[in-house]
Parts: structure tokens; C-alpha cells; sequence
């Protein structure tokens, strides 16, 4: 799941998404810069603001420790413990620990390997795999803020949307120039709400997911939403439950080269 506070459903999410849904392929589609980009791009500023303005957008690196439960008919069907290190812009690693095993996953730039705690074997991440974590990445609202999406995608506002207690949420749009659609929502004050998105099951069925951020907690005039909730077609199928956030800690370069197997089975979580 891309585990950064608001990137984190790039990467312990995207774990979870390879193992259920493949990503669709689309040609790329040329798009036009919509008429109504500045209330969009309005929207974004505030959302940021929320989230502590440049403090938020100066973070070099975080590092987070977790619980990343799998939800079956409204209850946990099982969960794991994760610690997440995540340098900017393209380094994550996360470790995994659950039913007596451990497995990591980390990516850096264009590439990536996983420790398969069952196997006890270290191995590269497939392609596959690789382009379910950059989907990750281009799905998150972390990606959204930041602007990383620019020359890639365009930013639209949609309108509208009910929200909670009678309220009304502002969505905004980013349409991919390979027909990927992202929408997020935003509560009037810039409290980021949800992210929607369509994915393709392994049967071939369109799927709409979202994710959804709650209890957002202020970390050294950082806000970060401590509990990500995804639903599936409607129904709840995963959470990432923060327990600790903390942003520009150093993080040595080392933890995200490839070690032999048996290294990796020695190694503790960073």
C-alpha cells in the first residue's frame, strides 16, 4: 500500500488491489484543459491549507506504524501490522507482520522487490506489480495535492456532491491522458473526504472503488487522517489504521536496497 499518510493507498491498498483487480488498459486520450480548471485548482489550495499549507508540502520523508485489516460482510477477516518508510519523491518500503510470517514490499523509481515471508525468498517485483503500485500512486490524494500529476493528467471541477449531516462536498476531477478517471471530494473548510476511482476485476467487471479518510490528527502542524477506510462495490474491504506519523525523520538509503533472502528474514522492521 503507498503508505504515506495520503499516499499510503498507493501501496498497502495497492497489495491488496494486485491480489483482487488487474489494471484496465486504455489508450492513451487526448483531453482538453476544461473551462472550469481555477475553481478546481481553488479547491486543491484550500485542501492543502487544511493539511498545513508548506509544511505539508515541504515533507521529505515519513515513517508510520500500523494495522492493515482485510474486511469481510462488515467484520475483520484478518489483519497485519506494517512500519512505512517512505523518502520523497519515489522511495517506500513497508513491512508486513501477521499470522506468525513477515513479508516487505519496496519500491524505488521504476522498480521494486518483495521478501515472500512464507517462501522465505526475496524476488523482483514482476511488472504486474509495478504498474499496480504506479496506479496506486496516481490514485491517491497525495499525488493530487502535490501536483505530481502535471503533463499527465487534467484537473477538472465535477460539482457538488452529498456529504454528511446536510452538508455538500466540492468534487474534482483528474481525467488521465490513458482514460484513467480519479475523483476526490472536499469538504467546504478543505478536509479531503474521498477518493473514487473504476478498476477491472478478474472477471472482467468494471468495480468502483473508494477510499475514504477519517480522524485526522495534527503531527507537528501537519494534519494527517489516521484511518482509511476502501470500499468496493459498496462494500467495506479494507482499513489502514494509523498508530504513529512522523514526518522528516533521516532514513538511511540502505533499507530499500535488495537484500538476499536470508538477510531479509533476519531484518527488523525500520
Amino acid at each position: 500500500m503507498k503508505l504515506d499518510y495520503l499516499r499510503s493507498l498507493g501501496f498497502v491498498l495497492a497489495i491488496f488491489v494486485l491480489s483482487s483487480f488487474g489494471a484496465s488498459q486504455t489508450p492513451d486520450v487526448p483531453v482538453k484543459k476544461p473551462a472550469n480548471t481555477p475553481q478546481a485548482e481553488a479547491i486543491i489550495t484550500k485542501a492543502i491549507q487544511f493539511l498545513g499549507g508548506e509544511k505539508y508540502l515541504n515533507v521529505k520523508t515519513q515513517t508510520a506504524k500500523g494495522k492493515f485489516s482485510l474486511i469481510r460482510d462488515g467484520g475483520v477477516a484478518s489483519f497485519q501490522t506494517f512500519t512505512d518508510v517512505i523518502v520523497y519523491p519515489d522511495k517506500e518500503r513497508t513491512d508486513f507482520k501477521g499470522g506468525g510470517t513477515k513479508s516487505i514490499q519496496t519500491n524505488v523509481g521504476n522498480s521494486g522487490w518483495v521478501y515472500d515471508g512464507d517462501q522465505e525468498l526475496v524476488k523482483d517485483q514482476n511488472e504486474k506489480q509495478i504498474a499496480g503500485y504506479k496506479r496506486g500512486i496516481r490514485t491517491s490524494l497525495d499525488y493530487l495535492l502535490r501536483g505530481q500529476w502535471k503533463g499527465d493528467a487534467e484537473l477538472s471541477y465535477v460539482g457538488k456532491r452529498q456529504g454528511t449531516l446536510g452538508k455538500r462536498n466540492d468534487a474534482i476531477k483528474l481525467t488521465y491522458k490513458d482514460g484513467l478517471e480519479v475523483e476526490f471530494e472536499f469538504a467546504d473548510d478543505g478536509t479531503p473526504v474521498k477518493a473514487s476511482y473504476k478498476s477491472t476485476s478478474a472477471e472482467g467487471e468494471e468495480v468502483k472503488e473508494e477510499d475514504r479518510y477519517a480522524q485526522f490528527i495534527d503531527v507537528a502542524g501537519i494534519k494527517a487522517p489516521f484511518i482509511i477506510d476502501r470500499f468496493t462495490a459498496g462494500a467495506q474491504s479494507s482499513r489502514i489504521n494509523y498508530e504513529t506519523i512522523d514526518f522528516n525523520k533521516p532514513v538511511s538509503d540502505s533499507i530499500f536496497t535488495k537484500p538476499s533472502s536470508k538477510e531479509a528474514k533476519k531484518e527488523k522492521p525500520h
